[in-house]
């Protein structure tokens, strides 16, 4: 496991001055600020300019960054999650079974839909991350449970 967790990834350019949106941005805004460094291909930028278009982060660093590059943290630098909260990087990698024991796959992303996220496994299913379907998370056993039927074909 990496010891640096992704907070976004350098988008399209806005404005002639080197910003730019931030695509996939964490949703922790102080990740953002002016006078915030990000890792960026594992050297430390500076943001210089912070501000918000279409509700999405545009930032500008000391240096430049090529688009696509990823923004990261160090690990130690996150909070810890609130309670029944998950950073997405704990829940890849847990295997998914149902109430019945049936062992449904790996979790490979977490994938963001439009009314909520989705668990998208290795075997090709996708598990919306509401409470009717994950019933726990359990990150010590590595393990997610979810409630029969939301694995049944369409």
């Amino acid at each position: 496991m990496t010891d640096r967790v992704s907070v976004g990834r350098v988008g399209r350019p806005h404005g002639v001055q080197g910003a730019f949106v931030v695509e996939q941005a964490s949703e922790a805004p102080e990740r953002f600020a002016k006078g915030a460094t990000l890792l960026v291909d594992g050297e430390p930028a500076k943001i210089v300019e912070s501000k918000r278009a279409r509700n999405r982060p545009v930032i500008r660093f000391d240096r430049e960054v090529a688009r696509g590059a990823e923004l990261e943290v160090e690990r130690e630098q996150l909070a810890p999650p609130e309670p029944d909260s998950y950073y997405v990087f704990q829940l890849v990698g847990l295997a998914v079974e149902d109430e019945a024991g049936a062992h449904l796959g790996r979790v490979v992303e977490v994938a963001p839909g439009v009314a909520n996220d989705v668990l998208e496994l290795d075997t090709g299913l996708g598990l919306p991350m509401v409470e009717d379907c994950v019933l726990a998370v359990d990150l010590e056993a590595a393990r997610i449970l979810v409630a029969q039927g939301f694995a049944e074909p369409g």
